[in-house]
């Protein structure tokens, strides 16, 4: 495929998101396809689109279309060729792509865990009764209210620099972001201590990188086949189906981790009411080829021990 590689003259165009999360994630995804194939930074071009989810920042996802708002017009810019392939947040992706679109590679995940953030204080047991916390993730408040129903949760949407501006302007004691971005961006400085896993179940897919392309376009098939993470691609495989049995949105708080133990995977997944009065958790098992079969399978059991209305805003 040596005559099909991009070139300066030809360069493959990479899209993404405008935020400083999106395009490092942009760029490390340009490094590796450098490194597999000895191409030069100037045969790959990235390509910033504003999307829906850019430019609301007033009002939180539920309410104008869920996490779509982050992919349409990148994808809309894939489908008619302007870009050849979009890098994204896998924990932002809707479960389903357009006709035409695969997300079929991933690159090594990131720490899964979400971060408290604060100024002054060091662990979430730290936090006063009463205290007010900024968050936008449906997920984090459902299980903030699920442990400390006396806290304050208020809305907190932007990106990381506004968020951490928000908290730097006293609107809330703390908040809580993911580990992979601030490690992705390189804030070391930021005041934050990781949340365990089994204290604070983490999003479905949260730390990975997923890299869409065009279903008929083999020649960037075959590039992307070189930088596709197997194991972050057998983790998701049972996460994704979990939450595609769930129809999970950001109208849904869902946490789900899937872990790799030898030729076996292990699922923890949780669905919470939305203002944390209740939680179900369940987990499973399997050889690593069932991987999403266990996923659906663990998801139909929460299903049906839910019940109707178990997501309504009551």
């Amino acid at each position: 495929m040596t005559q099909n590689l991009p070139t300066p003259a030809s360069p493959l165009k990479i899209g993404t998101r405008g935020s400083p999360l999106a395009l490092a994630q942009a760029y490390e995804t340009r490094r590796r396809l450098m490194a597999a194939f000895d191409l030069p930074e100037q045969a790959f071009e990235v390509v910033v689109i504003t999307t829906s989810g850019d430019r609301i920042q007033d009002r939180p996802l539920k309410e104008v279309g869920g996490k779509g708002l982050f992919t349409k017009e990148i994808e809309e810019d894939m489908l008619s060729a302007k870009i050849d392939i979009a890098v994204h947040s896998m924990k932002d992706m809707p479960v389903e792509q357009p006709e035409g679109l695969l997300l079929d590679t991933y690159l090594p995940r990131e720490d899964v865990r979400d971060a408290f953030v604060s100024p002054k204080l060091k662990r979430l047991a730290d936090l006063a009764e009463g205290a007010t916390v900024g968050t936008s993730s449906l997920r984090r408040r459902a299980q903030l209210l699920n442990k400390r129903p006396d806290l304050n949760i208020v809305e907190f949407r932007g990106n990381v620099q506004t968020r951490l501006k928000k908290l730097a302007d006293g609107v809330a004691e703390a908040t809580f972001l993911a580990m992979a971005g601030l490690n992705r961006m390189g804030y070391d400085d930021v005041a934050r201590s990781p949340i365990e896993v089994g204290e604070m179940l983490p999003a479905v897919a949260q730390g990975a990188i997923g890299i869409e392309r065009r279903a008929d376009d083999m020649r960037v098939a075959d590039m992307l086949a070189a930088i596709h993470d197997v194991e972050t691609g057998q983790r998701l495989a049972a996460e994704r189906a979990f939450l595609a049995a769930l129809d999970g949105s950001c109208q849904t708080p869902i946490g789900g981790l899937a872990v790799l133990e030898g030729d076996t995977i292990w699922l923890r997944g949780e669905i919470l009411r939305p203002d944390g009065s209740e939680c179900l958790t369940d987990e499973d098992r399997s050889p690593i080829k069932d991987a999403a079969d266990m996923g659906r399978s663990v998801a139909e059991r929460l299903r049906a021990r839910a019940g109707e209305g178990f997501f309504d805003w009551t």
